[in-house]
């Protein structure tokens, strides 16, 4: 693997370690938000 293999891969895994954590921060706020509704009636 060549260095430049390498931080292409870096790259990729870095993007997608980004969206799947802003997928989690969704859920995570869409749960709480359903929550605070719920309990409000």
């Amino acid at each position: 693997m060549t260095p430049q293999d390498r931080e292409e891969m870096e790259k990729r895994q870095k993007s997608r370690n980004l969206v799947l954590g802003g997928t989690l921060l969704f859920f995570v706020v869409l749960f709480y938000a359903i929550t605070i509704v719920r309990i409000g009636d």
